[in-house]
């Protein structure tokens, strides 16, 4: 969807509209004041690659405002020149301006000072106090003098504005007097000059929200949560109307339900879990199933918005006077590492791409090319789909579906059946030989049958009935749509991209006439592994094991990576429909067969890049003593994008310093630590030779009130050891 200034952007009660036309987009949360500023353009790319449309972004007042009246918004801090970046990189933007944030910071974002001056005053924050609204307004006004200029009507990438979050839910008031304090912020922010088309308020476990667009939801478990236990099954794995989660901000108190009328808004989401940040008595690992599941539920229960918290992992900046993250030394319920705001997401900490990078891509993809004629299509209840989580055995499945009117006058319905037999940390019970079928909204009329397979636990996937092809085919079939490629050969005619998670062949029903163009099955790894870009002016898909991101110059780089154990690396790609020459650098190993009405894989092109990646790393490691270590790794990247320091300790937490400093750190879960060095070697200076890099561990005792998903091996009692390390290169080579 191309949006310009002078684009008319409303809601009503199905989806965001964009000049008349419905929008489905896709929403990531990166905070800039937790990232290295040098490297803002590269990441908002990778993002953009990843199917993101909009960057969601917190300004944490207590990183700009820590000492009373010196405000800070330089560096890592300039949100002027994050705008600009965001501009740049041709995404567009949400800010979430607080006043009070969460976001895992220190008094939830809050300076020490405030808190200070409402306690010696007498008056209450989050409230219609005049002596709070006062601060607010000046931290709106600088924050707004950051942005100016960047909204929407001036040209720039704002296009919406949240305002608080979970008031009313975590802290704040209730009922009319939280409406009120609500609709006071938003009246202060449009008066300072913050204009939007679209104004935002987090809206589960009984946040009130004063008349804006609600914002849901929903995470694979609940680091928060109190407990040091397995808990029960998520709801968010469930096929639902309901749009609340009970379990976000369970650690303020327990949620109760919606507050607004929800057949007056939209269902939007702002915050997905991409990951989870653990906390030092909970640490759940979120996988890319974990997410992508999820993500699959809500849009088969109806949403239409996907937006991801975090979707970009982080490090908290520095504090001034104090450390920045949440403490329950502050009063806060949970503690949170010093400095790692990694979150296991998509793009974590020092921007790796993960697995769940590629889940969320995945389906982004489908959402990029067949989202706006999915908003309309409302969530359909279908027989048989079970309403708690902690049904393992019943085959959870939904419908969205619309009728519509072929260029022949007849009527007829399309949309897409989705199933779901995943639920996270339990098994589901595997459906043999199911034929699975879309009813209609009496329950009873099939709409859609598909062929007989197994749905084994795990399994997750959506399959299109009546999905138009060109101007004159209908097209029903058991595979999940990825993308379209238009005009994939010249002549007008379109490819049309699914994958099929199992090994028998796709039974596609096709009612009226293709007129020219296919349909290629790509199996589910090439499918995750699969970018869809722009080269040569023309629609391409790549599939490598590395990641294709197209930079804000519209140059396309390969990300890709060699370990120590592989010494050297062969780099290639396969590319639909073929270059017209190899990149330079590249030999064409293979053409890909033509592709014909139905295709596979095959029809790829190969290309190698004709000189091997080398690796030319080495680290060492020293014990120092029973809780130390010494970590030596090269002085230089050596030619390389970014170099990865990979520490497999087993120990309750760690932390790496350089000269006494503390340069990062971790909690304890069992998944080898990832460091990022390039930044490092950016503050000290690169060097032929190398540095010495000290790293720390606090011991893990086994009877520590700690849920971890695995338990490491004791000895004696605790675990404090680094079993290894070892360095990963990642190198961005061009393609285009």
């Amino acid at each position: 969807m191309k949006i310009t200034k002078d684009s008319q952007i409303t809601f009503d009660p199905t989806s965001i509209i964009v000049d008349k036309k419905r929008w489905f987009p896709m929403m990531g949360e990166m905070h800039f004041s937790r990232y290295p500023h040098k490297y803002w353009d590269e990441e908002l790319a990778k993002m953009k690659a990843g199917g993101i449309d909009i960057v969601s972004l917190y300004v944490i007042w207590i990183h700009h405002e820590e000492i009373q009246g010196e405000f800070d918004f330089t560096g890592d801090r300039n949100l002027r020149q994050f705008m600009e970046a965001v501009k740049r990189s041709g995404l567009y933007c949400v800010l979430r301006i607080g006043p009070w944030a969460h976001g895992e910071a220190r008094n939830g974002g809050f300076p020490d000072w405030l808190l200070e001056d409402a306690k010696s005053w007498g008056y209450e924050t989050r409230t219609d106090a005049p002596a709070y609204l006062e601060h607010v307004r000046k931290f709106y006004e600088k924050t707004y003098e950051q942005v100016k200029g960047f909204f929407l009507k001036d040209g720039g990438p704002v296009i919406g504005i949240q305002i608080e979050n979970e008031y009313g839910h975590c802290g704040g008031k209730n009922g009319e007097e939280g409406e009120q304090h609500m609709k006071t912020l938003l009246a202060m922010a449009k008066k300072i000059g913050f204009v939007t088309p679209i104004y935002t308020a987090t809206g589960w476990g009984g946040a009130v929200t004063g008349g804006m667009i609600p914002v849901m939801g929903g995470y694979c478990e609940a680091p928060w949560d109190q407990r040091t236990t397995e808990i029960e099954p998520s709801g968010n794995y469930i096929f639902t109307k309901e749009r609340n989660d009970h379990n976000i901000g369970s650690d303020h108190g327990l949620g109760v339900g919606i507050t607004f009328d929800m057949d007056k808004f939209p269902y939007l989401t702002a915050e997905l879990g991409g990951g989870l940040q653990v906390t030092r008595h909970r640490r759940p690992i979120a996988t890319a199933s974990d997410t992508g599941a999820m993500s699959m539920t809500k849009l088969g229960s109806g949403a239409n918005l996907l937006g991801y918290y975090m979707y970009h992992g982080g490090t908290n900046p520095r504090g001034k006077l104090t450390t920045l993250q949440e403490t329950k030394e502050t009063g806060y319920p949970n503690d949170l590492p010093e400095y790692s705001y990694d979150f296991n997401a998509p793009l974590r900490e020092f921007g790796q791409m993960e697995d769940t990078y590629r889940e969320v891509r995945l389906l982004a993809s489908f959402i990029r090319d067949f989202g706006d004629d999915i908003t309309d299509m409302p969530y359909i209840p279908q027989p048989g789909n079970p309403l708690k989580p902690d049904d393992l055995k019943s085959l959870r499945t939904s419908a969205r579906f619309k009728t519509v009117t072929g260029r022949d006058g007849h009527e007829y319905k399309k949309g897409y059946l989705f199933v779901n037999n995943y639920q996270r940390r339990y098994e589901m019970a595997l459906h043999k030989d199911t034929e699975l079928k879309a009813f209609d909204q009496d329950g009873n009329t099939v709409l859609a049958s598909f062929a007989k397979r197994d749905i084994a636990d795990t399994d997750y996937f959506f399959y299109p009935f009546n999905m138009e092809i060109g101007q004159s085919a209908l097209l029903t079939v058991d595979a999940t749509p990825v993308c379209v490629l238009n005009d994939y050969d010249g002549q007008g005619h379109n490819a049309y991209v699914f994958y099929t998670d199992t090994d028998r062949e796709i039974t596609a029903d096709v009612t009226g006439d293709l007129e020219g163009n296919v349909i290629i099955t790509l199996t589910r790894n090439e499918a995750l592994h699969a970018v869809k870009t722009t080269i040569d002016q023309r629609e391409r898909l790549i599939i490598s094991e590395g990641d294709a991101v197209t930079d804000i110059n519209g140059e396309v780089h390969l990300y890709t990576w060699v370990s120590d154990s592989e010494k050297e690396k062969v780099s290639s790609f396969r590319c639909f429909p073929a270059l017209s020459k190899a990149p330079e650098g590249f030999s064409e190993k293979s053409k890909g067969k033509e592709a014909d009405s139905f295709s596979t894989g095959d029809v790829f092109a190969l290309y190698e890049k004709d000189e091997k990646i080398g690796y030319k790393y080495k680290a060492g490691l020293e014990k120092v003593s029973e809780d130390e270590y010494r970590i030596s790794v090269p002085g230089s990247l050596k030619g390389a994008d970014e170099l990865f320091l990979m520490v497999d300790y087993e120990a309750e937490s760690a932390k790496i310093l350089k000269d006494g400093e503390v340069l990062t750190d971790s909690f304890y879960t069992g998944q080898e630590w990832e460091i990022g060095l390039k930044r490092y070697y950016d503050s000290f200076g690169e060097s032929d030779g190398s540095f010495d890099l000290a790293c720390k561990l606090e011991p893990l005792y086994e009877n520590a009130a700690i849920y971890l998903q695995e338990w490491p091996k004791m000895s004696d009692g605790r675990a404090c050891v680094i079993n290894n390390i070892h360095l990963v290169a990642q190198y961005r080579i061009k393609i285009s």
